[in-house]
């Protein structure tokens, strides 16, 4: 059985757990051994937020090893830092290893002007340097439901499903059942966003970093 270990890493109020959920539930009903750790900093917008997901493995420890992770999924620009030292270099040879959602939530000493926000390139050198191969959400790059952007932490699990080794372990049509039963409200809009990262190699926004 395939073994996979993805981190995830934000800010709260992203949805960013709501991710690694669906994954798990999507596992779980196919039969395939999954643990979710999620580990929550402050419970406001803006508070650090991450999660381990291990996949296939019968006996699980704790943590993902540092240059352990198949998969990192951030969702914040300047967290994807924290997040560097999980990366496996050079992944499973499959897709991309990490998967960048570009969204920017400035911490209390950057808008004091106290230091420096990383810009993406920044960003992008230091997930080079540890094998990652980067794929760039932008999130001006987020399609449309009713005149208004989709819920972006959907979208990028139909990135994330479509783009790395996450598409040789769990079936398209299985998340999106998962996605359909979450919610009693929005279930459309969520499928929508949902199915638009599923084919997000063919629109703008959506970028290799190379």
């Amino acid at each position: 059985m395939i073994q996979y270990d993805v981190y995830f890493v934000g800010v709260g109020g992203q949805g960013l757990l709501t991710i690694g959920e669906i994954i798990t539930v999507a596992a779980f009903q196919r039969g395939i051994p999954v643990n979710f750790y999620p580990i929550k900093g402050m419970a406001q917008r803006g508070g650090f937020v991450r999660a381990q997901l291990r996949i296939g493995r019968e006996t699980v420890g704790p943590n993902i090893p540092e240059k352990g992770a198949d998969l990192v999924i951030a969702t914040e620009v300047s967290e994807m830092l924290k997040a560097v030292r999980f990366i496996k270099p050079g992944g499973d040879g499959v897709g991309y290893n990490v998967v960048l959602f570009g969204y920017v939530w400035a911490p209390t000493a950057v808008m004091l002007g106290k230091a420096p926000y990383p810009t993406l390139e920044q960003v992008s050198e230091q997930v080079r340097a540890a094998g990652g191969t980067l794929l760039y959400i932008a999130p001006e790059g987020l399609p449309t439901y009713e005149s208004a952007p989709v819920p972006d932490n959907i979208y990028v699990l139909g990135v994330a499903l479509s783009q790395t080794h996450l598409s040789k372990i769990l079936d398209a049509a299985d998340v999106a059942d998962v996605v359909k039963n979450r919610w009693k409200r929005g279930v459309e809009r969520n499928l929508f966003a949902f199915e638009a990262g599923l084919q997000a190699q063919t629109r703008v926004g959506v970028t290799a970093v190379v």
